[in-house]
Order: structure tokens, then C-alpha cells, then sequence
């Protein structure tokens, strides 16, 4: 038996397909930059391009995409270990955003939980916090903690639309609903900042380096994903 969740999505991906059918022929699309010009440095971060393949294009459909590997310099008690043998001494930080102008056509923003389990990554635990970036804007997100055998990572997302910032799928998609009704506008991103657990330190330190490089990370945000 399918859960309401499940039901909920189908209900208002059947009401967004009758609305976008009857709204005209193109939504609105603001002018924005491409992500490629996202900084590459942030803080005393430094961001290195990871391409995605085809495949991986296939499946998230039309858009605009950045997968990017932020480093900064591991403090020197961690040298030694072996995510410094990975890694070249750095800490580690994953950015993925996608932005997709329009939704009309059923192409829809992929969830972390849909496209990470593929991965073989399983969820650990999941809530919804808020965070503030460094000019005091606060965001609504999610947190997970996943693993992969004894890999462990930490995981900050959400949708972010039109000036908001929402943790829950379900309601990032009433919400786009309800914008191509007033503003005939549908477009929207996902962001997923990760970072690796490491065996030498606690949950607390992995989670302070992701809400820190994000923090710095999210007021470049609105000359990529239009307010």
C-alpha cells in the first residue's frame, strides 16, 4: 500500500499539471547567472569542478548544475590519518546545487532521499533546524546524517525558491503550486552541502564545518536562484 505521503506528492503533481496546462505557454523566468560563477573561492575555502556524467545528466533533466569539492587546509594533528591520504590534507566539503528554471513540463527538483539511498548511502537520522548565514539571514533546512558501511557523513539541504528556503519536499511543491498560479513562475533549486564524519572527530565538529562554510556559501546565493 502506497503511503500518504506518496498520495500527497501525486495530488499535487496532478493539481500543478492542471495549473501549468491552463496558465499559458512559458512560465516567467527571471534573468540569473549561470552556477559555474559561483565563487570558487569561499572563505578559506578553495572549490574544485567535479563534471557529472551522462547518466547522471539524463535523470536530473534540464537545468543549471554545480558539483563542486570545496577544500580547506586540515589542522595538523589530522595529517596523519587516513582521510588526510585521501584528501592531500584538506577537509573536505560537497556542494551540489541544481537550479531548474521551469517545472511546467513534469520535470521536477530530485529529493536527497530519493537519489542518496541509490548511492548505497542509508539515513541515520533526518530533522528540519534553521540556520543563519554570516549577514544574519536565517534558512530553513534539513539535517541528515547518512552512512555507507563505516563511513559516515553529515548532510545540510533544502529547496530554495523564490526567496524562500524549505526543508520539506512536499511543501516546496505546494508552494510551487501556489507560484504558478499568483507569479507564473516555477522555478527552483536544491542545495546539498555534505561533509565527511571522520573517525578522529565527533559529530558536533563535522556539523560545525558544514553550518560554517554554508554560512558563508548562501549570500552568494540569490544571483544564481532568483528571489
Amino acid at each position: 500500500m502506497k503511503s500518504p505521503k506518496f498520495w500527497t506528492v501525486v495530488v499535487l503533481l496532478l493539481v500543478a499539471f492542471f495549473v501549468l496546462n491552463h496558465r499559458g505557454d512559458a512560465d516567467n523566468v527571471p534573468v540569473s547567472e549561470p552556477l559555474s560563477n559561483l565563487p570558487e573561492t569561499i572563505g578559506n575555502w578553495t572549490g574544485h569542478d567535479i563534471p557529472l556524467d551522462t547518466a547522471t545528466l539524463d535523470v536530473l533533466g534540464k537545468g543549471d548544475f554545480l558539483n563542486r569539492i570545496y577544500l580547506s587546509p586540515l589542522p595538523a594533528a589530522q595529517q596523519s590519518g587516513p582521510f588526510a591520504r585521501v584528501y592531500d590534507n584538506a577537509m573536505a566539503i560537497s556542494l551540489f546545487i541544481g537550479y531548474f528554471p521551469t517545472q511546467r513540463t513534469g520535470q521536477t527538483i530530485h529529493s536527497p532521499q530519493h537519489c542518496l539511498p541509490g548511492a548505497g548511502w542509508t539515513f541515520d537520522s533526518e530533522k528540519y533546524t534553521t540556520l543563519d548565514d554570516i549577514q544574519g539571514k536565517t534558512y530553513h533546512v534539513g539535517e541528515y546524517i547518512i552512512s555507507n558501511g563505516e563511513q559516515k557523513q553529515f548532510v545540510i539541504y533544502w529547496y530554495q525558491a523564490h526567496g524562500r528556503s524549505i526543508p520539506n519536499e512536499y511543501k516546496a511543491k505546494a508552494y510551487m503550486v501556489a507560484d504558478a498560479i499568483r507569479m507564473n513562475r516555477t522555478d527552483g533549486a536544491l542545495v546539498r552541502v555534505i561533509t565527511p564524519i571522520l573517525p578522529t572527530e565527533t559529530l558536533a565538529t563535522a556539523k560545525a564545518r558544514a553550518v560554517r562554510f554554508t554560512s558563508q556559501m548562501v549570500p552568494f546565493l540569490p544571483r544564481f536562484i532568483p528571489n
